[in-house]
């Protein structure tokens, strides 16, 4: 199986790499840079790299034509979320989540491959206490983030039938910023930092994420689903708490609310809780807790905090 990622550049790309050549699959990379800038772990070695900006619509079917993968493997967006609500900066976000995708997909139409669209709880609004279900169209968002997300969905899902959308949260990875390094980069500065406690959700390691979604492509189980790590639901606040125990940190974490912490452009979701049930009915593993992955990613970085000061 051929399958062309884009977004390598990122976390989670970064890790489909890994998971899909671990299997032996011709692995194609792409991101806007004109070579992989990931991190250098060998990454490179385990695909072909192209260079593609998803906003050219002619360059994404000349692209996807002259390769003609399997499966396409959507993990690029603009996630920069209190950016996005720059009035300079909206018009380049939709161009990326909702054009971008929309040209994705129909080329994946025209080439009969299998696309699987990475999403997010943003196309919510975030209220009430319900985990949200993967079928589930109240669609709500608060924020341009969000809204583009949305339209890439509704893009993929009116252009194909052979589609995965998955929707993950509260990412964190080895190849990327993430609210762990931001939180132990702060440790080791701080004797307190101030965490929102008032937002909900499950924490996803991309790490293992990529093993869920690498079964899901080998299947035809399509359709809209959610993914996070299990473990149960939490606030940032007990996010923060467990990252410094388990990394030995003395830092004292203070509960606060989004209201109190005031320091955000775009509205964030209160409730991020994600029903990931689908998962179990589709015959899918689930990813293991959050708590073992948070170890693993730690164990994994090792003392390689200090690149991202």
């Amino acid at each position: 199986m051929k399958v062309f990622i884009t977004g390598v550049n990122g976390q989670l790309g970064h890790d489909m790499v890994h998971a899909l050549a671990a299997r032996s699959y011709i692995v194609i990379g792409s991101d806007i840079t004109p070579v992989y800038s990931g991190i250098q772990d060998g990454t490179s070695a385990m695909m072909s790299y192209v260079s593609l900006d998803i906003t050219d619509k002619s360059a994404v079917e000349r692209t996807l034509v002259s390769l003609c993968p399997d499966v396409v493997v959507h993990c690029a967006a603009w996630t920069a979320v209190d950016a996005a609500e720059e009035a300079e900066n909206q018009a380049k976000v939709r161009a990326v989540n909702a054009d971008g995708t929309r040209y994705i997909a129909e080329v994946c139409k025209k080439i009969d491959a299998k696309m699987m669209y990475i999403s997010t709880d943003y196309v919510f609004d975030g209220q009430g206490t319900a985990p949200w279900e993967p079928d589930c169209k109240d669609y709500a968002p608060l924020n341009v983030y969000g809204r583009t997300k949305l339209e890439g969905e509704l893009a993929v899902s009116s252009i194909l039938e052979k589609y995965f959308i998955v929707r993950i949260a509260w990412v964190f990875g080895k190849n990327g910023k993430n609210f762990v390094q931001t939180m132990l980069r702060l440790g080791r500065t701080h004797q307190t930092v101030r965490v929102v406690s008032d937002q909900i959700g499950t924490p996803t390691y991309t790490y293992d994420l990529a093993r869920l979604l690498s079964d899901m492509l080998e299947t035809e189980a399509y359709g809209y689903y959610h993914a996070t790590n299990e473990g149960g639901y939490i606030s940032w606040y007990d996010f923060a708490k467990e990252i410094y125990r388990q990394a030995g940190y003395s830092t004292k974490v203070i509960p606060v609310t989004t209201a109190e912490y005031g320091l955000s452009q775009a509205a964030r979701p209160f409730n991020s809780r994600l029903d990931k049930s689908k998962l179990i009915e589709n015959r899918f593993v689930p990813l293991p807790t959050w708590q073992d992955a948070l170890a693993r990613y730690l164990k994994e970085m090792g003392d390689g905090w200090d690149r991202f000061k």
